[in-house]
């Protein structure tokens, strides 16, 4: 059996870059053990979509953990009284949520440890992505190295991987790689305000990202989106 032996903790958070490296972590042989947060996020939409591509995708086993990051707000994804914005602005955007992925990659490197798994997979990019400070490469490795120092497993000569593919190219190419391997990017949902039944505003900086993408990419946006507000009766 594909997998056999051989375990990944796999992020998914919903949206197409984590269906992308789902896709991958089984096509390069791992059993995949799917992880996601519920993390006080405004757009929860992301969370029904990731526990459908866990099943759909072939995860080994798929669990969502709830952390309050919601609590201490300072992010528009997550404090209702911060507004989304619908253009790019300067610098890191209200849209970035503070320590977040370091957050995220320390609950998957302990329950990577209990698995005994080889490799983490995160689907952070730094080619296309909003310029949160946590996507960079040189994150990345700070956080590995203090994988290799505080874990058993790292002490032991035997280092559980953080694997980013998706970390050097572009959204067209994540687009591409994916169809190459079958996601059903329809099934993903990326907006910061989607609607309870998942459908993109078609204006946040997720939206724009991925319409860019499919448009260079060549192929077909599946996104579905919502309807526009309806003009004011005069």
């Amino acid at each position: 059996m594909a997998g056999q032996g051989k375990r990944a903790v796999v992020l998914l958070s919903g949206g197409m870059d984590s269906a992308v490296c789902l896709a991958m972590a089984r096509r390069d042989g791992f059993a995949c053990h799917a992880l996601s947060f519920d993390y006080g996020q405004r757009h929860r939409a992301e969370l029904h979509a990731a526990a459908r591509l866990a099943a759909h995708m072939g995860a080994a086993e798929h669990r969502t953990l709830t952390i309050g990051l919601g609590e201490i707000g300072g992010s528009a994804l997550t404090d209702s009284r911060i507004a989304v914005p619908d253009a790019p602005g300067e610098g890191i955007p209200v849209t970035y949520v503070p320590a977040r992925n370091t957050v995220f990659l320390a609950f998957a490197l302990g329950w990577a440890e209990v698995l005994d798994a080889d490799r983490i997979y995160t689907g952070v990019n730094a080619v296309d992505y909003s310029g949160y400070p946590d996507c960079r490469p040189e994150y990345l490795q700070a956080f590995q190295r203090l994988a290799d120092l505080a874990t058993r497993r790292g002490v032991e000569g035997r280092p559980i991987e953080l694997y980013a593919p998706l970390l050097d190219l572009s959204k067209a190419a994540i687009v591409a790689a994916g169809v190459g391997l079958g996601v059903d990017f329809a099934r993903t949902v990326s907006c910061y305000q989607a609607d309870e039944e998942g459908a993109a505003c078609g204006r946040c900086d997720a939206c724009r990202l991925r319409q860019a993408g499919f448009l260079a990419a060549g192929i077909a946006d599946p996104t579905r989106y919502r309807l526009p507000d309806p003009e004011p009766p005069a």
